[in-house]
C-alpha cells in the first residue's frame, strides 16, 4: 500500500508526464469533462481513495460565486502558524539547521534562511542543529540575497530590556568592575557596560578605586538614556538607603555633650568630617585644638580612628557639631600658675604682625612680644626683621591678664639696658666718634656704638652755611667726630653736634667784614628780594633790593646770572642769620638810591674816630639794609620748600 507521501511522489511524477504529453494536457481553462478524464487517469497510478473528497465544479460555477469550502479552523490555525511576522531590526525567534566553519545557518519561517557569524557564539556557547536561539533581523536581504542575522545584539537588546525593569523597579543588581577611566569606574553588567561615578562608589570618598577592578559589586541604576544607550549605576545610593535606619536611631539617641566614635571621612580647609555610623558630623577648624592650626591635616588623616563631643546638632536639617578640643581642660584655666609675671618662658612663633609676634607656649596659650620690647636700642620697624615662623624663642613675662586671655612678654629685658650708664659714659661736651647711618630731611643719626644712635640737626651742621638737607654736608657710612651736645635719659635721645667740635668762627669773621668793606664773590642765588653772593671764610653775603616794585625788582634781577661776579659795600654782619649784608648802589632803588649813597659816602669817610672805635650807621641806611635782608629771607623760603618737596 502506499502512504501519503509515496501518493505524493506518483502525483508529482504523473503531472510531469501529463505536462509531456501534448496531447493529454490539462489547462485550468479545459471543460469539466477533459479535467474528469484526466483524473481518471491519475486514479489509476494512485490510491483510488486518494481523490475521493475531491469535488468537480465548471466554470459557469466559479463566475456564480456557488463554490462553497468550509475548513476547519484546527487546519486554518495549522496553515496560518506556517507565516511569520517579520521585520527588520526587530528579535525574532529561530532554529539551527546548520553550519559551517564561518556561519550559522537560521531558520526563523522565511524564504530563505538567516545567517549569523560563528564569532558571534564562544566556542561553549555554540548552539546545536535544532536548537531554538533568539536572533536580532538586521537585514531581510543584503546585496547578495542572503537574511542577516545577529546573535550579539539580540543579546545585548535582551539585557537591555531586563536592566530597564530594573531600572523602573529600582531592583538592586550585580556588576563587575572591569577598568578605571576619568571620574569613576565601568561596570560590567552583561553584554552592557554602566558607568560609575567616583562620588557614587561609597558613602566616604574613595582615594585608592583600584582596590574595586575585578571586584562583584551590588548596584543601583540612577540614570537609564534609551537614545544613547547610556546607564549610570550608583552603590553608594544601596549604602545611604541601609544607613537610613542607623541615621534616625543615632538622632534620637544624640544629646549635646555626649562623646561619640567616629572615623574621618574627609578633610578640608575648614574642618573634618566625621563618620559616626550613619552621621556625618563637622569637625570645625577651630575645635580641632585649644593652640593653632593651619590645616586640619596637621593633625589628623583620613580614616583615623576619632573620640569627639557633640557641642550642637539639628535633627530637622541633619546637622551635628562636633568638638575635640573640648574633650581636653581650657589651658588658660592655670595660665597665671603655669606662667609667673617674670618667668623666663621659651615658645614658638606662630604669627608676626606689623605691630609684633605671638609666641606659643602651649596650645592654646600664646604671648605678643611688641615690636618696643625686641630691642633696647634699635629701632626694629617690622618683627620680621628678626624673627621667621617656628623660631624658638626665649622671652619674659611681663603681665598676664587671664580675662582678656593676653600675656605681654619681652625680649629686650633679658639683657641689660645699655641706656642705664649712657650718661656716664657719653658725657655732655665730650667728643666721640660715630658712623652716619640714616639721613633725613631734618638731620642725620649716627651710631655712637652698636644700637646708640644720636641726632645732629641740620642747624648744627655748620657755622657758616644754611643747610636744608643734611646730605649737602654728610653721606651714609661716613666717619665723623660729633660732640654731645644733650642726652635724655627717659626719652633715650641724644642731641649731638657736628659743627660744635670746631670754633664759632664768627668772632673773626666779624672782624673781617667790617662795615663799610668792598667784597666781591660769584652770584650763588638770584631772589626776588636780592641776590646771594658766596664770600670768603665760607660765609654768604646778602645784596637786598631797595625799595620799588615788583615788575622792576623783576626786570632788575633778570640782569644777573648764577655765576657772575658781583660786589658790593659791608653793611653788617648777622651771625644768627648766618649773613653778611651788602649794599649796591645799582641795587638800592631810585628814590632812595641818592641820599642813601650819600649817607654811606659821609659815613665812610667818617668810619672811624680817632682812638680806632667804629661809628653806627646811619638809622635810614640800616632800616633799608634791614627790610631788604627780611625781604631776602621771605624771598628764599619758598625755594626751601620746594626742595623739600
Amino acid at each position: 500500500m502506499y502512504n501519503e507521501q509515496n501518493q505524493e511522489q506518483v502525483v508529482e511524477q504523473t503531472l510531469e508526464s501529463t505536462e509531456n504529453d501534448s496531447d493529454e494536457k490539462v489547462s485550468v481553462m479545459d471543460t469539466p469533462t477533459a479535467i474528469e478524464n484526466n483524473s481518471t487517469k491519475i486514479k489509476d497510478y494512485l490510491n483510488p481513495k486518494l481523490f475521493d473528497e475531491i469535488k468537480t465544479v465548471n466554470k459557469n460555477d466559479l463566475d456564480e460565486n456557488k463554490l462553497v469550502t468550509d475548513v476547519d479552523d484546527e487546519l486554518k490555525a495549522k496553515y496560518a502558524s506556517t507565516f511569520a511576522d517579520i521585520s527588520e531590526h526587530s528579535l525574532i525567534n529561530g532554529r539551527v539547521i546548520g553550519m559551517n566553519e564561518r556561519d550559522v545557518l537560521i531558520d526563523i519561517g522565511f524564504k530563505s534562511e538567516g545567517i549569523i557569524d560563528r564569532s558571534e557564539f564562544s566556542e561553549n556557547d555554540l548552539p546545536a542543529v535544532g536548537e531554538q536561539v533568539e536572533v536580532y533581523l538586521e537585514f531581510i536581504e543584503d546585496a547578495s540575497g542572503n537574511t542577516i542575522l545577529s546573535k550579539e545584539k539580540a543579546d545585548f537588546l535582551l539585557r537591555w530590556k531586563e536592566l530597564k525593569d530594573a531600572f523602573e523597579n529600582e531592583t538592586i543588581i550585580t556588576g563587575r568592575i572591569v577598568r578605571r577611566i576619568k571620574g569613576g569606574l565601568i561596570v560590567d553588567l552583561g553584554v552592557v557596560q554602566a558607568f560609575l561615578p567616583g562620588s557614587q562608589v561609597d558613602v566616604r570618598p574613595i582615594q585608592d578605586f583600584d582596590i574595586y577592578l575585578e571586584k562583584e559589586i551590588d548596584i543601583r541604576i540612577v540614570k537609564f538614556n534609551e537614545s544613547r544607550k547610556n546607564i549610570v549605576v550608583s552603590h553608594k545610593i544601596i549604602l545611604e538607603d541601609s544607613l537610613q535606619e542607623q541615621r534616625e536611631a543615632l538622632f534620637k539617641e544624640l544629646e549635646v555633650g555626649s562623646i561619640l566614635e567616629g572615623r574621618v571621612k574627609n578633610i578640608t580647609d575648614f574642618g573634618v568630617f566625621v563618620d559616626l555610623g550613619g552621621i556625618d558630623g563637622l569637625l570645625h577648624i577651630t575645635d580641632l585644638s585649644w593652640g593653632r592650626v593651619n590645616h586640619p591635616s596637621e593633625l589628623l588623616s583620613m580614616n583615623d580612628p576619632i573620640t569627639v563631643k557633640v557641642i550642637e546638632y539639628d535633627e530637622e536639617r541633619k546637622r551635628v557639631s562636633l568638638g575635640l578640643k573640648q574633650l581636653a581642660p581650657h589651658p588658660w584655666e592655670e595660665v597665671e600658675i603655669k606662667f609667673p609675671i617674670g618667668n623666663v618662658v621659651k615658645g614658638k612663633v606662630v604669627s608676626l604682625t606689623n605691630y609684633g609676634c605671638f609666641i606659643e607656649l602651649e596650645p592654646g596659650v600664646e604671648g605678643l612680644i611688641h615690636v618696643s620690647e625686641i630691642s633696647w636700642t634699635k629701632h626694629i620697624k617690622n618683627p620680621s626683621e628678626v624673627y621667621n615662623m617656628g623660631d624658638e624663642v626665649d622671652a619674659k613675662v611681663l603681665s598676664i591678664d587671664a580675662d582678656e586671655k593676653k600675656i605681654s612678654l619681652g625680649v629686650k629685658q633679658l639683657t641689660p639696658d645699655p641706656w642705664d650708664e649712657i650718661e656716664e659714659k657719653f658725657m655732655v661736651g665730650t667728643v666721640h666718634k660715630s658712623i652716619v647711618r640714616n639721613l633725613a630731611q631734618f638731620g642725620a643719626f649716627s651710631e655712637l656704638e652698636d644700637g646708640i644712635d644720636g641726632l645732629i640737626h641740620v642747624s648744627d651742621l655748620s657755622w657758616t652755611k644754611v643747610i636744608k638737607h643734611p646730605k649737602e654736608v654728610l653721606e651714609k657710612g661716613q666717619e665723623i667726630e660729633v660732640k654731645i651736645l644733650e642726652i635724655s635719659r627717659e626719652n633715650r635721645r641724644i642731641s649731638l653736634g657736628y659743627k660744635q667740635v670746631q670754633d664759632d668762627p664768627w668772632s673773626e669773621i666779624e672782624n673781617y667784614y667790617e662795615a663799610g668793606k668792598e667784597v666781591s664773590g660769584p652770584i650763588l642765588r638770584v631772589l626776588d628780594k636780592g641776590i646771594i653772593i658766596q664770600l670768603d671764610m665760607d660765609v654768604e653775603g646778602i645784596i637786598p633790593f631797595g625799595k620799588m616794585s615788583k615788575k622792576d625788582r623783576r626786570a632788575l634781577a633778570g640782569q644777573y646770572e648764577v655765576g657772575a661776579n658781583l660786589s658790593g659795600i659791608v653793611m653788617k654782619v648777622t651771625p644768627e642769620d648766618k649773613k653778611v649784608v651788602l649794599f649796591k648802589e645799582e641795587l638800592a632803588g631810585a628814590t632812595n638810591r641818592t641820599s642813601a649813597n650819600d649817607e654811606v659816602k659821609q659815613y665812610l669817610s667818617n668810619q672811624k674816630t680817632s682812638d680806632g672805635d667804629k661809628l653806627e650807621l646811619p638809622q635810614e641806611l640800616l632800616e633799608i639794609a634791614s627790610q631788604a635782608e627780611k625781604d631776602g629771607k621771605v624771598s628764599e623760603e619758598p625755594e626751601q620748600e620746594s626742595e623739600k618737596e
